[in-house]
């Protein structure tokens, strides 16, 4: 019988309220209170609780405080990642960010989701991964919702709600987004 971290982490529906979930996710809301408290001056400090925090890339990620995630060891980050200023994550499922992407200030990123029936909606949840390619910019206030893949290159443009997924080397705007021109 597979623990409830399991049927998250595989996309199936489980309870976020099982025991393991909850305490993983004190340690990320711990793991980033002390990230998005401590002051910039505090370089190996910062890049510990980022090491701690990710399942990997924390050794050249770039983040910009407030950052918050749901539990961080499924966020798996490329070389030269950046993050902007007030940034989420809801990383129930992997979520996979290639090499030197760059990410605005206030993008959300969600793996999360939840049952159309209400009352099953009550108790259970699911998720479904995203995979972000290498060399993507991602525009300020960006949401990139559950289960979507954005191709290498491309943009997203500021605001967007991206609800499917991207091609490789193109940019997309609006709400849903869509792609509107593509990159040469």
């Amino acid at each position: 019988m597979k623990s409830e971290k399991e049927k998250m982490l595989a996309g199936d529906l489980y309870d976020a309220n099982d025991p393991e979930l909850v305490e993983l996710r004190v340690l990320a809301r711990e793991r980033c209170h002390a990230f998005n408290t401590s002051s910039p001056r505090e370089t190996e400090l910062r890049r510990s609780l980022l090491q701690d925090l990710f399942a990997c890339g924390g050794d050249s990620v770039w983040v910009e405080p407030s950052f918050r995630c749901d539990y961080g060891k499924n966020i798996y980050l490329g070389e030269n990642v950046y993050f902007n200023f007030d940034c989420v994550i809801l990383d129930v499922c992997e979520v996979r960010v290639g090499d030197f992407v760059f990410v605005g200030p206030g993008v959300h990123i969600y793996t999360a989701s939840h049952p159309l029936e209400a009352t099953l909606r009550r108790t259970q949840e699911f998720g479904k991964p995203v995979v972000i390619g290498n060399d993507v910019w991602i525009g300020g206030k960006a949401i990139i919702c559950p289960g979507v893949t954005v191709g290498a290159r491309s943009v997203i443009g500021a605001g967007s709600v991206v609800t499917k997924d991207v091609p490789s080397g193109v940019v997309v705007a609006g709400n849903p987004a869509r792609a509107i021109r593509e990159i040469e």
